[in-house]
């Protein structure tokens, strides 16, 4: 008895209710068929939404993309057509209300995964949000882009660096997930290394302070000047060339810099037993032993080195 005095309540509110044209409304999808949604108004009459005024994206389906149960915001186009029903649109009220979501999306760095409708000149289009959105050609990857067709009917991970409502302009990138990604995963590769370890790999660039070594797995380190030999070299090329094979001990790893010694390596190794040398009877002095009386000795006597 509570529950229908609650209803009957309802009827009667709803009863009173006035929907004018661009109220916005929080309606409730109560079917769906190819050419319009129609939705429960907790009104006198039910609300229609045609297939046109659901979405601006040309990927939208209604039958994928709405499901009976789901609340939605709509505006009132029209509030009584021909037929009695209220026409409304969920795109008109999203365009008005899109833009702060868009908004906080770029304050939080909302990742937003963005099919590519069309290439454009200097970039490609797709939507979020059912809002049409630019992805420059120089934002849509690390590597440089030259085709943009390519991407039509692909799907990127993108963030949005430009929003602004008054020119209704929204300008994502894709190419900012990717170096994130790039840099969390060679985080994760440097993390594999330890001070210490002995590396092999080939020169792939060489400057006047030192070469820098592939060590695999897109890293590279740097073996400074002074660290490829243990004697005095004015350039790294008097002593090796570009894609020479080489082994070298990591001396330290900060952030994202290795540094790398090919001379610890000689330092490293230990040093040969000396070796006993015959002395010749002619070079000993007149005990029998090798000295500084030896004929050869006296020749250097007097001789600054």
């Amino acid at each position: 008895m509570a529950e229908s005095m609650k209803d009957y309540e309802r009827e009667l509110d709803s009863s009173f209710q006035i929907i004018k044209e661009g109220d916005i409304l929080d309606v409730t999808v109560i079917g769906i068929s190819d050419t319009e949604v129609t939705v429960d108004l907790n009104y006198y009459t039910e609300g229609i939404i045609p297939l046109e005024e659901c979405s601006h994206d040309p990927a939208f389906s209604i039958k994928k993309d709405i499901d009976i149960g789901d609340t939605v915001k709509a505006m009132v186009l029209e509030p009584e057509n021909a037929s009695g029903s209220v026409i409304l649109s969920l795109k008109a009220a999203n365009d008005i209300l899109v833009w702060d979501e868009l908004k906080e999306d770029y304050e939080d760095g909302t990742v937003h995964s963005v099919k590519i409708t069309e290439a454009v000149p200097a970039g490609v289009v797709g939507y979020v949000r059912g809002i049409r959105a630019f992805i420059p050609a120089s934002q849509l990857s690390l590597a440089y882009v030259e085709d943009t067709e390519s991407y039509v009917g692909m799907t990127v991970d993108a963030v949005i660096i430009t929003v602004t409502p008054a020119e209704r302009k929204l300008v994502l990138s894709a190419k900012a997930i990717e170096k994130e990604r790039a840099v969390v995963e060679q985080t994760k590769k440097i993390g594999r290394l330890t001070v210490g370890d002995v590396i092999q790999g080939k020169i792939e660039r060489m400057e006047s302070y030192g070469v820098f070594i592939d060590l695999g797995e897109g890293l590279s380190g740097l073996c400074h000047i002074s660290q490829i030999t243990n004697r005095f070299i004015k350039s790294p090329k008097e002593v090796c060339k570009l894609g020479d094979d080489v082994k070298a001990k990591i001396i330290k790893i900060e952030g994202d810099r290795i540094s790398l010694s090919i001379k610890a390596l000689a330092e490293d190794e230990t040093p040969l037993e000396p070796q006993e040398y015959h002395i010749p009877e002619e070079y000993r002095n007149n005990n029998g032993e090798s000295g500084d009386e030896s004929p050869f000795a006296k020749l250097l006597q007097g001789i600054k080195l």
